[in-house]
């Protein structure tokens, strides 16, 4: 059996952990795809991904604004509706969201969640 060595345990990369306290909760990089390919309205984002509550939506998206990712646009209509769109800051993600899903479709195994758009 190997010893390991009497070395200070490293420290995971403050960048790395900034980006996981926000993208890492649970719904938030779904919400971020979904906006990655144009403005969605809160009612749409909502059926978009299935088992997000509207309160847990509010939530993360309330945290994505205020991170400076997303930006909530109200349309006075009538009627009202409120629709959240990307920042810069929030698309330039795109890169990384799209290798996260070729690594995903090469490691990962499917999962009965069928996407935004199914049934």
């Amino acid at each position: 059996m190997r010893e390991h060595a009497a070395e200070p345990c490293k420290k995971v990369d403050s960048s790395i952990t900034r980006v996981f306290s926000l993208l890492g909760k649970r719904w938030t990089g779904m919400i971020v795809a979904v906006l990655m390919e144009h403005p969605v309205h809160f009612s749409d984002l909502r059926r978009a991904i299935p088992g997000l509550s509207e309160r847990m939506l509010s939530d993360r998206l309330t945290e994505l604004g205020a991170a400076g990712l997303v930006v909530r646009e109200v349309d006075e209509g009538p009627p009202l509706r409120v629709s959240y769109r990307l920042t810069e800051a929030g698309s330039a993600l795109e890169p990384a969201l799209k290798e996260l899903a070729v690594w995903s479709e090469k490691h990962l195994p499917e999962t009965e969640w069928s996407g935004p758009c199914s049934g």
